[in-house]
C-alpha cells in the first residue's frame, strides 16, 4: 500500500497528472512536455523529478536530450488495487441483488 500512496501523492498535483496524460501518448522531452503545457522548463522539470523519484517515469538519454516515458508497472498496481475494491463491491452488489429476488418472492 505505502507505494499506492506514494503514486496517488504524485498524480494528486494537478501539473503532474497532466504530464503523465501527456506521456500516455509517448515518451517526450522536458521541453515537448513544457510547450505543450504552457509551463516553463524549470517547473516540467520539478515535477518531472517528483514523477521519477515516486517511480510513475524513467528518463534515458538521447544525444544532448533527455526523453521521458511512463514505467507500466506502478499503473498495473494501481489497477489490481483498484481492482480489489471492485471485487469486493460487486460482491457487495450480487448479494443485494439475491436479496431483492427473495423479498419479491
Amino acid at each position: 500500500m505505502g507505494e499506492n500512496i506514494t503514486t496517488w501523492s504524485a498524480l494528486a498535483e494537478p501539473n503532474r497528472l497532466h504530464i503523465v496524460e501527456l506521456l500516455r501518448g509517448g515518451p517526450l522531452t522536458v521541453g515537448e512536455i513544457a510547450e505543450r503545457l504552457g509551463l516553463r522548463q524549470p517547473q516540467v522539470s520539478k515535477h518531472l523529478r517528483v514523477l521519477s523519484d515516486s517511480g510513475l517515469v524513467e528518463v534515458y538519454p538521447r544525444a544532448n536530450r533527455r526523453i521521458y516515458k511512463l514505467r507500466p508497472q506502478p499503473f498495473l498496481e494501481l489497477n489490481d488495487w483498484i481492482h480489489s475494491f471492485r471485487t469486493i463491491w460487486e460482491g457487495r452488489l450480487e448479494r443485494l441483488d439475491d436479496y431483492l429476488r427473495e423479498l419479491q418472492e
